[in-house]
């Protein structure tokens, strides 16, 4: 899977430049989500005092040499200084990094601009004596920009090789997120590829006020646990214009998250859009506020989906799913699974066109969930309607600066 292999698509498909591990892939339409930006290749240059380019600490972006302490270095400076200051990641390189942490807090607004490659090591035992759940780590860093047009790739598929869900003689083992993001406010991630994850893509941990736009993520359909986006314990996140596709979840959320707004994604295949899992364990868990607004799916394995464990300590409320279109894997296209003691509240469907992928039907399921429709809704809701709970609609505050 190391050899690069360039392909064409079939007519009627446009082609995504995205390298996925040995391949490219072909998507029909959504051709206004794909023009992410291309940084001209950039020659290494003398650094200044807001302007840090990686060659400038000894980064070779020859994909062969360890470039993580130039990295670490440079990221450092950037730190230090006050008032703006941007890294470049320069075109026309590959630079590989190991497992490498990118801490705050810092005195400037740090400019991340990865208009080249960032490649990770192939082999798993590059972890060893390291936490095995994180590659690029940022964390408590406030005012955080990430963008660039150009790709990360977690070349993950010796992880996926190993996985207990792909061996079943394997035991079960911790795989990276191949980009994380814990503690950080006020972060803006655009106009990037994420591509071949371990395992999550991009996570958003215990964040506040987060933009996300023009994003490409992307892994095989059989890659497992490869979530694309994935939300916890983070208020005021919005991701806007972007493609999903990999072989779980294009976006999950879980774990006390709230005012959550997705708008314009191309999803599938994958397990479609998810809230949840929820309450394992008896975990406490809060999911409120979230609105997708736009969405088409593409053969995912599920449509919309809410799924919580049997507790006590699970709260779902005021989800909204408005403009769904695409195709299901299988026959359940929308489910909402919630708890025997605390339902799903205020939950609500606005003209969602849910088909079969096979050509067959499609049909919602619904335990203890309380919503309301409006418009064509397909497959039908499954709404347990009561008259506290019938009138719901979109909240006025999720339409808001949207």
């Amino acid at each position: 899977m190391n050899n690069l292999r360039f392909g064409s698509c079939p007519k009627g498909t446009t082609t995504i430049r995205v390298l996925i591990c040995a391949c490219f892939v072909c998507v029909q339409g959504f051709d206004s989500l794909l023009q992410l930006p291309q940084s001209a290749p950039a020659r290494i240059r003398p650094s200044s005092k807001r302007v840090l380019v990686v060659g400038d600490f000894g980064a070779k972006g020859d994909g062969l040499s360890n470039d993580t302490q130039a990295f670490k270095e440079a990221w450092e400076m950037a730190c230090s200084f006050r008032g703006r200051t941007r890294i470049v990641i320069p075109a026309g390189y590959n630079f590989l990094v190991h497992p490498v942490d990118f801490g705050g807090p810092c005195k400037s607004k740090v400019t991340l601009d990865i208009s080249g490659t960032i490649v990770a090591p192939e082999d798993p035992a590059a972890w060893k004596g390291l936490n095995h759940r994180k590659w690029l780590y940022f964390h408590g860093v406030k005012h955080l920009t990430v963008e660039g047009g150009g790709t990360v790739n977690g070349r993950g598929w010796l992880w996926w090789a190993q996985s207990c869900k792909i061996n079943k003689t394997n035991p079960c083992r911790n795989a990276p997120t191949a980009i994380t993001f814990h503690k950080c406010k006020d972060l803006k991630v655009e106009n990037l590829k994420v591509v071949c994850g371990q395992k999550m893509h991009i996570a958003f941990t215990n964040c506040l006020r987060v933009m996300t736009f023009n994003l490409i993520v992307t892994s095989p359909a059989v890659s497992p646990n490869t979530d694309g986006i994935h939300i916890s314990a983070s208020h005021g996140v919005k991701i806007k214009d972007s493609v999903v596709r990999t072989g779980d979840d294009c976006i999950s959320i879980v774990s006390n998250s709230s005012r959550i707004k997705i708008r314009n994604i191309a999803c599938g295949p994958g397990h479609g859009i998810s809230i949840g899992s929820l309450g394992k364990s008896n975990s406490s868990s809060l999911v409120r506020d979230v609105m997708v607004d736009g969405a088409f799916l593409s053969n995912t394995d599920n449509g919309v989906r809410i799924k919580t464990w049997q507790t006590s300590a699970v709260k779902v409320e005021n989800i909204s799913f408005r403009r769904i279109k695409g195709t299901s894997a299988t026959e359940e296209a929308i489910k909402f699974a919630c708890s025997d003691d605390l339902p799903c509240k205020g939950l609500y469907l606005e003209d969602v066109q849910l088909l079969s992928h096979t050509g067959g039907t499609t049909r919602s399921f619904c335990w203890q969930a309380y919503g309301s429709s409006r418009g064509l809704v397909h497959p039908s809701p499954c709404f347990s309607c009561s008259e506290g709970f019938i009138k719901e609609k979109v909240p006025s505050h999720l339409l808001q600066s949207f």
